[in-house]
């Protein structure tokens, strides 16, 4: 039987050929997938892991010296989570996401919900325009996230109080950026608790009245649902999961 039929210098699949491939073409996108896995990390030891990035930077970074100890063996190579990966098609092993959990083809593991609370710096709280109560927050410029525009709004209702359209704001592109502008007494942002643990305890930032606002989305660990784990993906999803589960972490 004939998959191929030739014209002058060119090749083209006939029509058993064409069905052929669309039999086969499953098994050879994982293994392309597998090779380009195996190329970026022969060594089964080392996991490629993609964060969001203010997870990366204000909650697992300074808990990674403890996994180093414990696994000396094992190599992660961390980047930036910039979008949603394509496994089939990436060197990443596994992504650390925070959303509604909703994604499909992924093996995910929940790790926690996200509950955001105002916080500002220290400076806000002299001055005539003092934060006493939660009305206050009408005379200051509140900052947002651009992807978590209505978090205020929800704040505000919560609080008894009316949103107007008058509203000072100042949006940023991500959840870092907007922290650093509080810090630098922009404004007052919202922040989920665990993630500003050092601002906090510096006193860089502190949290304003007893106000939180649970979301409706989490933390998890996802990887691609085709994929047996490796050793160096186990250790460090036992490891992430059990500092999780920690409450002294």
């Amino acid at each position: 039987m004939n998959l191929f039929r030739r014209e002058k210098r060119k090749v083209f699949l006939t029509g058993a050929g064409e069905k052929y491939l669309n039999a086969v073409q499953l098994a050879l996108d994982e293994i392309d997938s597998a090779t380009r896995r195996l190329m970026a990390s022969p060594n089964v030891g080392t996991v490629n892991i993609a964060v969001v990035p203010a997870f990366l930077t204000r909650w697992l970074m300074p808990r990674l010296a403890d996994f180093q100890k414990q696994y000396p063996d094992v190599e992660l190579r961390l980047s930036a989570l910039t979008g949603e990966v394509d496994f089939d098609h990436s060197d990443v092993d596994m992504a650390i996401y925070f959303g509604a959990g909703d994604w499909s083809n992924l093996k995910t593991h929940y790790m926690r919900s996200a509950a955001v609370v105002p916080v500002c710096s220290p400076r806000l709280l002299e001055g005539s325009k003092a934060l006493h109560t939660p009305a206050d927050l009408k005379k200051h410029t509140l900052i947002h996230v651009a992807s978590r525009s209505t978090e205020w709004h929800q704040i505000f209702r919560q609080a008894g109080l009316g949103w107007s359209s008058k509203q000072r704001g100042l949006t940023f592109s991500g959840t870092s950026l907007a922290l650093g502008a509080a810090m630098e007494g922009l404004g007052i942002a919202l922040s989920d608790s665990q993630l500003i643990e050092r601002e906090l305890q510096y006193g860089q930032l502190i949290r304003l009245f007893d106000l939180e606002l649970e979301t409706k989305r989490a933390f998890y660990l996802v990887y691609s649902n085709k994929r047996q784990p490796t050793y160096g993906m186990e250790m460090f999803r036992d490891w992430l999961m059990a500092q999780m589960n920690d409450p002294d972490s």
